[in-house]
């Protein structure tokens, strides 16, 4: 079981929980949240993840871009632990177990919503599996050409967040759209950090990440812009949203998002910034925390 556990890459979970931790928060602060939408929100985000992390490790071994270069962990179909056959089919497993949950959520969240939202959950459910799948598995995966940060940003933020919110609410809340820019940037910024990381090994097997196409120079400039812009989006909103100084609490989780950038800036060698993607994730994870005790108190 070892390998699969790597392979899953749980160190991805907290990350991927995020969105859907601020989703719930923002709908109890208006007074409506559901424990069976919530758990059943982290279970099919929890399935998604996975079937992305074994969609990537598959991909990235099928189409040649893992090799001796890449200084991150080892994946799994790469090294032979696990077979390709073996992963496909665990591709297939897990798709299917994010639709049938995902199917549950909508069924109970959804019940008392107009007939056309159950259609339109649907389609957003069934293109995020095909965006966990795709991003590098298939004939053209998106990750290869530089869509991966636009993808995160979109599934990380604004259809985890404000989709979730909706789902206990019931209410479109377009004001929304700043915290969720907010969470789906943070989780750009660890992806751009895994890119970094790997942007000798990308250019060489023609992986063109937005680093590879940049440059890390001008990468760690993006990063920066990353990190500013996501910090800027939240203080905006609560700004605008104004119920108490308590709601400003999240600030303190501000200086981890300044220390993973100077690490970034300074960190050439792969092996120290890889602790970094983990901080990262873990930073985010506590930022949306602090954040939703901010509009519930």
């Amino acid at each position: 079981m070892k390998p699969w556990i790597e392979a899953a890459r749980p160190r991805t979970l907290p990350l991927s929980l995020s969105c859907i931790l601020m989703g719930c928060f923002l709908a109890a602060a208006n007074g409506k949240f559901s424990w069976p939408v919530a758990l059943l929100s982290v279970l099919t985000t929890i399935f998604l993840q996975v079937l992305s992390n074994f969609a990537n490790d598959y991909g990235d071994a099928v189409n040649g871009k893992d090799t001796e270069l890449r200084q991150g962990p080892k994946r799994a179909v790469h090294a032979g632990q696990i077979t390709a056959s073996a992963m496909l089919k665990a591709i297939i497993l897990f798709a299917l177990f994010s639709f049938i949950s995902g199917i549950s959520l909508l069924t109970i969240a959804l019940r008392n919503a107009p007939a056309n939202t159950f259609w339109v959950f649907l389609g957003i459910g069934i293109a995020c599996i095909i965006a966990a799948i795709t991003y590098t598995a298939g004939k053209r995966p998106y990750g290869y050409v530089g869509l991966g940060d636009l993808s995160v940003l979109i599934f990380f933020g604004w259809v985890g967040v404000i989709g979730s919110s909706y789902l206990h609410t019931l209410i479109w809340n377009w004001d929304l759209i700043l915290p969720a820019t907010s969470c789906g940037l943070f989780a750009v910024g660890v992806l751009n950090i895994n890119n970094i990381r790997d942007i000798e090994s990308d250019k060489a097997t023609g992986k063109n990440s937005i680093p590879v196409r940049l440059g890390r120079k001008k990468a760690v400039v993006y990063h920066w812009l990353i990190l500013l812009t996501g910090m800027a989006c939240v203080l905006i909103y609560t700004v605008q949203h104004f119920s108490g100084y308590t709601s400003f609490i999240f600030l303190l989780s501000f200086p981890l998002f300044i220390r993973n950038g100077m690490a970034v800036s300074k960190l050439t060698d792969a092996r120290e910034l890889d602790p970094y993607l983990k901080q990262m994730a873990l930073s985010t994870l506590f930022f949306v925390i602090l954040f939703g005790l901010g509009t519930i108190l």
